[in-house]
C-alpha cells in the first residue's frame, strides 16, 4: 500500500517503513505528526482525491531535524569584475513513515 501526500508544497510517494526528508516541520525528534494532505491511495486500484482523499491520512514519526548539504550560488558578470559567492543550507525534518490510514 502506498499513498501521495503534500507537504511543504512538494509531493511525495510514500509507503509504511520509508524514510523520506520534508521541509522543516517544526517538531521534536520522537513525536509522531500526521499529514492530512493525501492525495491519492494505492492498495489493489488507485483512490485519487478531489483534491485530497476523504478520510484518509498518514502517520509518522520524527526522527531529527537538520540541514542540508551547502548549495554554493556564484554570482558573476563578464568584464565588469563583478563577482559574488553565496551559500544556503535548506533545513529539513527527517520522518518514518507508521501507517497509512485509508
Amino acid at each position: 500500500m502506498y499513498a501521495i501526500i503534500a507537504t511543504g508544497g512538494k509531493q511525495y510517494k510514500v509507503s509504511e517503513g520509508d524514510i523520506i526528508k520534508v521541509e522543516k516541520l517544526g517538531v521534536e525528534a520522537g513525536q509522531a505528526v500526521t499529514f492530512d494532505q493525501v492525495l491519492a491511495v494505492g492498495n489493489d486500484g488507485l483512490t485519487i482525491g478531489n483534491p485530497t482523499v476523504s478520510g484518509a491520512s498518514v502517520t509518522a514519526t520524527v526522527l531529527r531535524e537538520a540541514k542540508s548539504r551547502k548549495v554554493i550560488v556564484y554570482k558573476y558578470k563578464a568584464k565588469l569584475g563583478y563577482h559574488k559567492k553565496n551559500g544556503h543550507r535548506q533545513l529539513y525534518t527527517q520522518v518514518k513513515i507508521d501507517k497509512i490510514n485509508a
